[in-house]
């Protein structure tokens, strides 16, 4: 889950990083508020989760109340990136004489966590690495060991980060590490991270992204949740416990297993080819367990995506043999029959796997007339994909 950048300072200011002080408002009257708070001249800035927003004009200075009440006014309602602004941050200004930047990520390729730190800050750290790669420092961080003050004298020595300002960047990057291991971050990154001439260094941006995987652990997180933004589709198979994306085809996906179901999409969009386009409308694992309940619940779901026009079971027996899966599916529609769910759209079976043979023939003897079984995946799909453009 990526955070607007006043999440990211909230949760900096949480862990001890220098941030300066500011405030969130949704409209011209609340960043008048803040503005007076802060004393009248105020940096006002879009919250989106895009790079770009000083280029498009999101990012402005007011020199006191009256400019920070028109500048939040201009902002707020700005498509930045096809991004709608509907929050703005106001904070303290703060003179700048260096740029610098830091960050932690997770590093997925070779499994571990890294720290890319730079002098090179303000610009985006790709283009740095790319026009001038001496000034962008990599350093792994073992997990076990992490960022203690030794470590953290390495990451400043690799940067080249001037000794006037070592200490405070030394202090910074042990309590950014902390910020990052404690809130379960996969990145958290300054940009810019700036010396003032007075000095004091000081995290003028902040770029958090968490581990969606990890909040039952972070209850305090929860008001990080965007509701606003969030699918209701997507709101809905979370409070079910599936696993479900929502994409913007018109192919329905069920599958067990998100390596398998991964294949599927990518065969439904192959065979959607030879069907003006056709393209899958979602990603959802049911995972092994494919019970009535919840295949019921993953079609329910999937059913309520009004571009859904076809559907496309694609289930290999394992733990959950292929006959307990057909019956599943058979019960799963009358249970949503059950609960009011006029069920109109036609499910293309595909099983394979442990006790298929039975599973296909269970399908086969209930002769439901929206149930068309196909032994093959690509002609499962080939199937699913022809009947949603038939849908269309």
């Amino acid at each position: 889950m990526d955070l607007y950048e006043y999440q990211g300072r909230e949760l900096f200011e949480r862990h001890g990083l220098p941030v300066l002080s500011g405030g969130v408002a949704t409209t011209p009257e609340e960043a008048r508020a803040i503005a007076d708070r802060l004393g009248g001249r105020v940096v006002v800035k879009a919250q989106v989760k895009v790079g770009g927003r000083g280029k498009a004009g999101g990012v402005k200075l007011a020199e006191g109340v009256d400019e920070a009440t028109a500048r939040a006014t201009d902002i707020l309602g700005m498509d930045i990136k096809g991004h709608t602004v509907h929050k703005v941050m106001l904070t303290v200004t703060a003179d700048i004489a260096e740029e610098y930047y830091l960050s932690y990520l997770l590093d997925r390729a070779n499994r571990t966590f890294l720290c890319i730190a730079s002098v090179a800050g303000g610009m985006e750290i790709e283009t740095v690495a790319e026009t001038d790669p001496d000034k962008v420092a990599k350093i792994a961080i073992d997990a076990i060991q992490g960022v203690d003050e030794a470590k953290a004298r390495e990451i400043v020595a690799a940067a080249k980060f001037p000794a006037d300002v070592s200490e405070q960047i030394v202090d910074i990057a042990q309590k950014l590490w902390v910020a990052f291991i404690k809130e379960d971050a996969t990145l958290v990154e300054v940009n810019p991270l700036a010396k003032t001439p007075e000095g004091k260094v000081l995290c003028l941006d902040a770029k958090v992204t968490l581990d969606e995987n990890s909040h039952f652990r972070h209850p305090d997180q929860e008001g990080f949740v965007d509701a606003a933004s969030v699918d209701p589709l997507e709101q809905a198979a979370k409070e079910k416990n599936l696993n479900y994306v929502k994409l913007d085809g018109s192919v329905g996906i069920i599958g067990n297993g998100a390596g398998l179901v991964m294949s599927t999409l990518d065969v439904v969009a192959y065979a959607g080819e030879n069907h003006g386009g056709v393209k899958p409308a979602n990603f959802l694992d049911i995972g092994g367990g494919a019970s009535a309940t919840v295949m019921a619940n993953g079609l329910e779901i999937v059913l309520s995506d009004p571009a859904v026009k076809s559907v496309f079971v694609n289930v290999f027996g394992g733990i959950t043999a292929c006959d307990a899966v057909a019956n599943g599916i058979l019960q799963a529609l009358q249970l949503l029959a059950d609960r009011g769910e006029q069920v109109t759209k036609p499910l293309v079976v595909r099983l394979d796997g442990n006790n298929a043979e039975a599973g296909r023939a269970i399908l086969d003897s209930a002769a439901n007339p929206l149930v068309e079984r196909v032994d093959t995946m690509d002609g499962a799909a080939a199937r699913a994909a022809e009947l949603a453009a038939a849908g269309v």
